[in-house]
This record gives C-alpha cells, structure tokens and sequence, in this order.
C-alpha cells in the first residue's frame, strides 16, 4: 500500500506504466474485497442470464426449432448468451464507479500521489475476475439445461478468453458512461437503455437471416454479432453458423480477424477518452 502513496518524482513512461499496473492492482483487490463482503451483488448478476437462459431455452425453443443444420436451439443460444453475459455484466463497471463518485470515494483516490488510470484499471480489472467467475456459472447452467462443448477443451478455452475480452471492452465502455454522466441513477438507466438495442438487435439469440430487412442489415455488421458466430464456431463447430441454405456465414479465420479488431478497436477509443474524463473531473 506504501508504494501507491508515497510521493513520487519526475518519472520515465515505463516506470509511470508500471506505478499505474501497481497503483491498479491495489484498487482491484478492494473491489474484489467488496465482492466478497457483498456476495449477494454476485447472487443477483447471476440471475439476469440464468432467467435469460430459461426464457429463451424453454419458451422459444419451439418457435425456433429450425435452425440451419438441424442443431437443438439450445445450443445456438448458449454462446450468445455467454456474450450477453459478459455485456450486461460490464454495467457493474459504470454503476460501481458512479456509485463511488456519489460517495466521494473517487475524490480521496484523486487526492492521493497515485497514478490517474490506476481507478480505472482497478475497477474493470475485478470486473475481469467477477466475469470469470459469472461466465463459469453460466457454463454451468448451460450444461444442466443441454449444452454442450462439441469442439473440446482448447475451443471451450478460447470462448471463455472471447468473453472475457468482450467483457473488458466494454467495461470501458460503461467506465465512460459513467464519468461523462457521474449520476448514479442516470448512469444506471443510461447503462441499459444503449445496451438492450446493441443486444437484441444482432444474431445473440435469434439468427439475423429473417429479421426486417434493415435490422438485417445492422445486425451483421452488429459486433456482437462476430463475438456470437466465434462463440457459436468454437463451441459446436460450423454448423452453429450456417445461413439458411446451408452456407457457413464466415469462416473461421475471418471471425477471430474482426473479433479482435472490434475488441482493440473498442480499447483504442475508450481507454483514453475514460482517463482523459476521469482526470477532468470536478
């Protein structure tokens, strides 16, 4: 703890990079602290993608039972639903902090000698770990309800790292909400109201081939819509992509390709932009 208060002088970029990971790290153990302190905030993200999974599992199933390839719905919708996980989970990040500016919490971090993105990396860092646990949980109510990983463990593995990485992404995202708006009621109405559309409107739980015309149209090029298909490739192979004549809609290759620009992209913009507001706060 001494290492993130004590008073530092002029510093390279390498050491300031490496007093931010430091700095970082300890803002991430308290609020994986609060976690466990709190578990019932774990309890309670955990029902939104089981109620999730129960609506559209048992539901819709018959109203969509005549997916390309002849694959039980179950297991087109639980990749989606590993990726609708990590995106709604990621709003705990805007909630968290506006809810430590409301506090004014956020003010006695920005008096200390700490390095500016250190809250930053803190927080959506124990999100990371709190989306590791939550994506393990949901995993496991896939498997109770019929789904299962066809491709083996490496393939399991890399779903597990896709939503993960989603999940950071977007945690900026939200991070960025939160200290353009700083209201923590504002931040949580504006945290879903932007989500739910991105959400729906892309092939998370329903093929994009049959929607209107122009939603077809948004929802391919939807990213959630790649991080789906790579989710639904890696876990049951190609015939979790197929389009309704029987033609995979991307290869394999080209899905990791525009995953990981989405992701870095998403990082590019929204890393800077949160630290830049977070250092202008008032």
């Amino acid at each position: 703890m001494s290492i993130a208060l004590e008073t530092r002088p002029s510093i390279g970029v390498s050491t300031r990079l490496r007093y931010a990971l430091i700095d970082g790290r300890i803002v991430a153990w308290r609020n994986l602290i609060q976690i466990a302190r709190v578990p019932t905030v774990l309890v309670f993200e955990l029902v939104q993608p089981i109620m999730f999974v129960l609506l559209f599992r048992y539901i819709y199933e018959d109203a969509l039972n005549n997916l390309p390839g002849g694959i039980p719905y179950v297991l087109f919708l639980m990749p989606g639903i590993f990726v609708q996980n990590a995106i709604f989970g990621s709003t705990t990040t805007a909630i968290g902090l506006a809810e430590d500016m409301k506090r004014g919490i956020v003010d006695r971090f920005r008096s200390l000698p700490m390095a500016r993105s250190a809250l930053l990396v803190g927080r959506t860092t124990a999100d990371l770990g709190k989306n590791f646990i939550l994506v393990l949980l949901v995993i496991g109510v896939g498997y109770v309800v019929g789904f299962r990983f066809q491709e083996g463990i490496l393939a399991a593995i890399g779903v597990v790292v896709l939503v993960l990485a989603v999940g950071f992404a977007f945690s900026w995202i939200s991070a960025t909400v939160a200290l353009a708006i700083k209201e923590l009621e504002a931040v949580q109405a504006a945290s879903f109201t932007w989500i739910f559309p991105v959400v729906f409107v892309s092939s998370v739980f329903i093929p994009v081939a049959g929607m209107n015309p122009v939603l077809e149209v948004i929802a391919r090029n939807n990213p959630l819509t790649h991080w789906a298909n790579l989710a639904r490739y890696l876990s049951i192979g190609e015939v979790g992509i197929l389009d309704p004549a029987g033609v995979p809609v991307d290869t394999l290759e080209g899905l990791i390709l525009k995953s990981v620009a989405w992701i870095v992209g998403i990082l590019v913009v929204f890393v800077p932009l949160a630290v830049r507001l977070y250092r202008r706060l008032t």
